[in-house]
């Protein structure tokens, strides 16, 4: 009791140490938290009203501060030296070069603060193209440059910016722009010139028109040329160029036309997007007729594969969606979309579809692996499980049966393709073997005779393969001599079998009646025996009289059943 008591000052002395250590520590823990937050919450780097801060931007803000005539505002994207007049005639210079020589490529120019980084020993610098000159190509380069409170901006680099004023000289081609009227460059709908919006609106249908209009001319042509050949002139024309074809052509020549004029930068970048989804729309279009074709090419020379119709019809629509999300995310790449995220999401999105349609996705697994099988057909009779019956439908998910009781039973594919499946309609013959039993009365040469004439029948028959013929004398049976006959037999289905088992069955009645013998059936023979007549008998008489039975012996009567065949 004495060291309980003693005890409690000591933990009481403790824990109030503790306390002081945590008061004490308290100013620590503020430094480290607040140093913790601090290395949390870091200050973002400041962002350049400009645009400057990725090589995209850069770009796109100069160009934009060009076109309004803001040559002040252009002179601060360029890393030079030059200030004043000098300094916005290089600005106007640099506008004007990238402006008629710069690649349509704005979208593969990179978003990023860091840039493309295409070689690590020069993080700081992008190539955002690269121009033809009459030295050769020159690389249009931007370059980080480090702006103190503003933090590092893009520039153009002042080795590209001292290629600029010779290549200036070399434009000597006008622009688009000064060959039209000033009305239809100087009016805008939407910040878009009005020459724009009536090459896209006018001008697009009737390019299509004008491939609608070459159609029709090859094809005159081609169908002259082919009913000279073939000597019919009932022949149709044919037709030559498709819609795909027709956009294909339509996309070709916007490619040309803007290559060949000297459109703005904006302009060819927006023409060039529009062949290149007009290109891609087309080409998906001839691979889905490609996929239709596919499926009705095999069709057309595999009619009579059952389920095929489904399984194709299945694979062409999961190719079509498969085509046309391909060309969902090209479209995404060409926008500079990051395609990770979209993958990685479909993945994951694809797992939680496939756990939530498990047993649909089993079933039709096993539709496809029965229809390519072949394993079950549309008229084959099975034996499938406790379900016998003749299959009229191979579906995707289910098997339709009609049984022998004329229901019809559905079964899902997944649960066929793990079951023991018996096709009876498929056997190439069919197994005739009855047991014939004769009575014991039978000599043996009648047995011989009827083993003889049983074999003739069957070897003489033409719907019995002669070479499985097989009759023999197999047992002595409780009531009869028991014959085995074994024999194949060609018959088209099961009711034509049954008729031809009929008519051996009647040969083989025939063939013993001939023999002078007959067919055994159960019986039972009596026999009753005098005990007079044997010893034995008599011995076991006088042992029961000495017993004190009573009963006469002369008038016992020993019975034996005997089975014999009557």
């Amino acid at each position: 009791m004495m060291a309980r008591g003693n005890s409690t000052p000591g933990y009481k002395l403790i824990f109030f140490a503790a306390c002081l250590c945590l008061l004490s520590s308290g100013p620590l823990w503020a430094q480290t938290t607040a140093a913790e937050k601090s290395e949390v919450t870091k200050p973002e780097a400041p962002k350049d009203v400009l645009g400057r801060g990725t090589p995209r931007g850069a770009l796109l803000g100069f160009m934009s501060a060009a076109k309004k005539d803001n040559l002040d505002i252009a002179v601060l994207y360029l890393n030079t030296s030059l200030r004043g007049p000098d300094a916005q005639l290089l600005a106007h210079q640099l506008a004007t070069v990238l402006d008629r020589r710069l690649p349509a490529r704005l979208n593969q120019i990179s978003d990023k603060p860091e840039g493309s980084i295409p070689d690590p020993l020069q993080p700081d610098q992008d190539v955002i193209g690269t121009i033809e000159t009459e030295d050769g190509e020159l690389d249009i380069v931007l370059e980080r440059v480090d702006r103190g409170k503003l933090g590092k901006v893009w520039l153009f680099s002042r080795r590209t910016l001292a290629s600029i004023p010779k290549v200036f000289q070399e434009l000597n081609t006008p622009a688009v722009e000064e060959l039209l009227p000033s009305f239809l460059v100087k009016t805008r709908i939407g910040g878009v010139p009005l020459f724009q919006w009536l090459a896209l609106f006018p001008g697009m249908p009737l390019l299509y028109l004008l491939t609608g209009l070459l159609n029709r001319l090859f094809s005159l042509l081609a169908g002259h040329l082919r009913r000279r050949i073939k000597h019919n002139p009932t022949l149709k024309n044919p037709r030559l160029l498709g819609v795909p074809s027709r956009l294909l052509l339509v996309a070709a020549a916007i490619y040309v036309v803007v290559g060949r004029f000297s459109l703005p930068l904006l302009a060819r970048q927006f023409w060039f997007t529009v062949a290149l989804f007009i290109a891609v729309a087309a080409c998906l279009w001839f691979l889905l007729l490609f996929n239709r074709f596919a499926e009705n090419y095999f069709l057309r020379h595999r009619p009579n594969l059952s389920g095929s119709a489904s399984v194709l019809r299945l694979l062409r629509r999961t190719v079509d969606v498969l085509l046309l999300f391909a060309g969902f995310l090209f479209v995404l790449y060409h926008f500079g979309v990051d395609l990770t995220a979209a993958l990685a999401g479909l993945g994951v999105g694809g797992i939680a579809v496939a756990l939530a349609a498990q047993k649909t996705l089993e079933n039709v697994i096993g539709g496809v692996s029965l229809i390519a099988d072949q394993v079950v057909r549309v008229g084959d009779f099975l034996n499938l499980g406790d379900v016998q019956g003749t299959v009229e439908d191979v579906g995707m998910r289910s098997t339709r049966i009609r049984t022998l009781d004329r229901t019809l039973v559905s079964l899902p594919n997944g649960q066929i393709a793990g079951m023991r499946l018996e096709t009876l309609s498929a056997r190439d013959k069919f197994w005739f073997h009855p047991i014939i039993g004769l009575r014991y009365e039978t000599s043996t040469d009648q047995l011989h005779s009827v083993l003889e004439g049983i074999r003739t029948l069957l070897v003489r028959h033409p719907k019995v393969e002669s070479s499985s013929v097989r009759v023999r004398f197999i047992r002595l049976g409780a009531y009869s001599f028991d014959m085995e006959v074994i024999a194949y037999v060609f018959a088209r289905d099961w009711s034509d079998f049954l008729e031809i088992q009929e008519e051996l069955l009647f040969g083989a009645i025939e063939t013993v009646h001939q023999a002078g013998t007959t067919l055994a059936f159960p019986s039972q023979t009596l026999y009753v025996t005098d005990g007079n007549a044997n010893p034995v008998f008599r011995r076991l008489a006088n042992s029961r009289s000495s017993a004190g039975d009573d009963r006469d012996s002369n008038s016992s009567g020993v019975h034996e059943l005997v089975p014999r065949a009557r």
